[in-house]
């Protein structure tokens, strides 16, 4: 690692309220990804005459087990469970619901409040709230990250090119720009949504083109900037191709921007997806929605425990998101990476500085 990496990491790990909710949120969202062994109405593992099965990765049907029907088996019947429990053992998870499994032995009227069973209650549907808010909480977070990632790579890519050659590629670049954010992305959603029919993929490839522009100003300033440095004039005078300058000359610098406000787009992907939820325009009805549970506590207001579960969720999510970005921020300041001669971080002091004998527009180094 490069000496100004490490006055990167140290400045990162210096802002204790960032540093703290990264490992905070890596932490929630490891649980997550073993959702189905935490939340889940199927066994882990069972054993059946000496055989082990393992339903959470495959499907057995009840006719394997012994019983008469080709589908696949329903482990919280009790006829299937005396077929396990007669002929071998069965590891559950801590939780008997998956976010869609609904609980037959409950009452009307739903939803029901926190019990030992229910730790967090149900919902108007009879399903468990916290078998939804963890399925949810990874779908929301890994749809966001996907977005993230196929809109920036887009939009740094079109202001790395308007940029960098400027003129009429920047200008009728900068219109088309203009045109597409002015389009009523929910009214297109909206008409969309009546046509074909919702799922993760035509949402994601949906909101990817009406999410791109996010990073194409902060890139395309940044590649106006550097384009006539001398560093740049001199690899053209070599011969190096438009292509290796734009990615190993000039990118670095217009790449530490934009490392700065990735945090911050993967919080609006998650609330525009779950907005779309709560409006009904988003993922398909049999999806785990922090959205559409927002919409559920909205029309259940006498089942407080609802609003609660799903606002903490999403409170403490984006929270911890917002606070992982400005630990980005700071750690990539070039005020503070590169305005301090000794290898420690710089202190967060409020105040700007300016290393001796640079610029303000100086470019970083792209190491």
């Amino acid at each position: 690692m490069t000496p100004l990496n490490q006055r990167r990491l140290a400045n990162f790990k210096a802002n204790k309220r960032g540093y703290y909710s990264l490992w905070i949120f890596i932490g929630i969202f490891s649980i997550t990804l073993c959702a189905e062994f935490i939340a889940n109405d199927k066994p882990i593992v069972f054993s059946k005459d000496g055989s082990l099965y393992f339903p959470v990765f495959f499907t057995y049907s009840e006719a394997e087990l012994g019983g008469a029907l080709e589908t696949e088996a329903d482990y919280r019947d009790p006829f299937v469970e005396s077929l396990i429990e007669n002929n071998g053992w069965s590891i559950w998870p801590p939780l008997r619901y998956s976010y869609n499994t609904i609980d037959w032995d409950l009452q009307p009227p739903y939803p029901h409040p926190p019990t030992a069973e229910h730790w967090l209650g149900t919902d108007g549907g009879s399903t468990d709230i916290v078998a939804k808010l963890l399925y949810g909480f990874r779908l929301s977070v890994l749809f966001g990250i996907t977005l993230t990632i196929i809109a920036s790579t887009i939009g740094v890519t079109v202001g790395a090119l308007q940029g960098y050659f400027g003129g009429l590629v920047d200008l009728l670049g900068q219109r088309v720009v203009e045109i597409w954010a002015g389009l009523p992305v929910l009214l297109i959603l909206i008409i969309l949504a009546s046509i074909v029919e919702p799922n993760v993929f035509w949402l994601l490839g949906i909101l990817t083109l009406f999410s791109w522009m996010a990073l194409v100003g902060v890139v395309r300033a940044e590649f106006l900037r550097a384009r006539n440095f001398e560093f740049v004039r001199a690899a053209r005078s070599l011969g190096v191709g438009n292509a290796t300058i734009i990615v190993k000359h000039v990118l670095p610098n217009a790449m530490v921007a934009t490392l700065t406000y990735l945090p911050f787009i993967l919080n609006g992907s998650i609330t525009m997806l779950t907005a779309l939820d709560f409006l009904g325009f988003g993922l398909p009805l049999d999806s785990p929605s922090l959205g559409r549970l927002l919409s559920a506590a909205k029309a259940n207001l006498e089942a407080p425990w609802l609003g609660i579960s799903v606002f903490t969720t999403l409170a403490t999510m984006l929270i911890l998101l917002i606070f992982i970005g400005e630990a980005v921020r700071d750690a990539l300041d070039p005020r503070r990476t590169l305005g301090i001669a000794s290898e420690d971080a710089v202190p967060d002091t409020g105040k700007a500085t300016t290393p001796k004998g640079s610029t303000a527009g100086e470019p970083l180094p792209a190491g």
